[in-house]
């Protein structure tokens, strides 16, 4: 029986081998497909600035590649677009390996939480020239059930690379009662540069052993070696649903777990909606920890820690504009700025229910940054990076016409690496130099160009 599972297993790797060459051959797919685009759209919500793509302010570029109308500072191509036949991809995660290289995943297939049994796989790329070339499409892990995201965590002074996130082990967790989202919480760990895998190791707080939730948010560590990450439980049996946002710290490498801040249903959210999910922590250094979660609120709410992550003060509101979609938090390359990478608008009708009909799907369109050099007690003015522009299809809905959210970055070196599962259809993988970010446009000045 060992020597049939043997051969077996050759067969397929013979094979998977043929296929992942003809990809590195081939390249990324579709690289040079183009999108068709839209005559003209409108910028922000409140003063919305009316553009033209055959006349667009100075300084932003209609790039019929990307799908986007973009600043000049901004480059990419398409790495990968979803086979024909399949629902998508999914959340994009990027890290820089131990060994120096980029290295992609995203689920393709359909989402996790769309049906029992294994509906995707994790596809990798990887890049050994920092961005210029990719080698990819390969399957990063080859298990039996599908999975949310990638979550890389590479602990200070080692080098063993770490994937966190959504476990939906068909034996682990039920699709009743509307808690399909809600599966266990784990993590996988390489010491080959993410070539190849360990088996998955279950999160089981001691404070909540069957804790069921979803995590694919970027988490942190502290300099004491505490690990913390967000994950939220969802019950999608209310009408809306209802979702509390909690935070998994670890004192001891991933071997014991608690859950923050309390065991089950203590958990945080906005009481106007009943809601906060896909919680960031981000360390900022002396034991603080700084968290973002997201809301229907309108805003990204936030909470802190000044020890070490052990107590939290109350979420409440930030300044930054953003609709039902997650933070996108990091640092630059000097490990003290923090970049958020937001919507900046919200069209505040129908943020209840979270159907891909909501015509505020469309405030995913657009990315902003804005900038805290006092770990986010302030933000910069706004200034406008890109939107989407790619006409949207009647066949699909908005949550898949118009998505330019959960955008992950690489930040070092003073270069910014995006990757952004565009339109949850196409990965893309761009950049910029962060000396360039103070050519971004505030919305002051886009409009004032406009004018001209």
């Amino acid at each position: 029986m060992e020597l049939r599972v043997s051969v077996v297993k050759r067969v397929c790797l013979f094979f998977f081998t043929i296929f992942s060459l003809a990809g590195l051959l081939c390249g990324p797919h579709q690289i040079n497909a183009e999108s068709p685009l839209v005559g003209e759209l409108s910028i922000g919500v409140e003063n919305p600035l009316n553009v033209r793509l055959a006349e667009p302010p100075r300084g932003l570029v209609a790039d019929k590649q990307l799908g986007l109308l973009r600043h000049r500072v901004l480059k990419g191509q398409v790495l990968h677009t979803a086979k024909k036949g399949l629902r998508g991809l999914f959340e994009t995660r990027g890290v820089r390996t131990p060994k120096g290289d980029l290295l992609l995943m995203f689920p393709e297939g359909n989402h996790y939480a769309a049906g029992s049994g294994k509906v995707n796989d994790m596809i990798a790329y990887r890049s050994s020239d920092n961005g210029k070339t990719w080698e990819g499409p390969s399957i990063a892990f080859d298990i039996d059930y599908s999975q949310h995201g990638f979550i890389p965590l590479i602990p200070r002074g080692s080098k063993r690379i770490y994937a966190f996130g959504t476990q939906p082990l068909p034996s682990k967790y039920s699709r009743e009662k509307g808690r399909h989202e809600n599966t266990p919480i784990g993590f996988r760990s390489s010491d080959d540069d993410g070539h190849s895998w360990s088996g998955v190791t279950l999160i089981k707080p001691k404070n909540d052993p069957r804790f069921l939730g979803m995590s694919v948010t970027r988490m942190c560590e502290t300099d004491s070696g505490a690990w913390i990450l967000g994950s939220h439980a969802a019950d999608w049996s209310k009408n809306p649903l209802i979702t509390r946002q909690y935070i998994l710290r670890s004192e001891d490498k991933g071997n014991s777990w608690t859950l923050l801040p309390g065991k089950r249903p203590d958990g945080w959210f906005s009481p106007n909606y009943d809601r906060m999910d896909e919680g960031r922590p981000i360390y900022m250094g002396k034991g603080e920890v700084y968290f973002m979660a997201r809301t229907p609120t309108g805003r990204i709410w936030e909470s802190r820690s000044m020890d070490d992550g052990k107590t939290w003060a109350d979420p409440k509101p930030s300044a930054l504009v953003h609709p039902d979609a997650p933070p996108m938090v990091f640092h630059l390359s000097d490990g003290k700025t923090l970049i958020t990478f937001h919507h900046n608008r919200h069209i505040n009708t129908q943020y209840v229910g979270l159907t891909g009909k909501m015509d505020g799907m469309r405030d995913r369109a657009e990315i902003w940054i804005s900038l805290s050099k006092d770990g986010g007690r302030n933000w910069s003015e706004p200034q406008f990076l890109f939107t989407n522009v790619t006409r949207s299809n009647p066949a699909k809905n908005g949550w898949f016409n118009h998505n330019s959210s959960y955008m992950d970055a690489v930040i070092d070196g003073g270069t910014i690496h995006l990757f952004l599962p565009h339109l949850w259809n196409r990965a893309l993988y761009m950049h910029l130099e962060e000396k360039d970010l103070a050519k971004l446009p505030t919305a002051k000045k886009l409009a004032r160009r406009l004018a001209k």
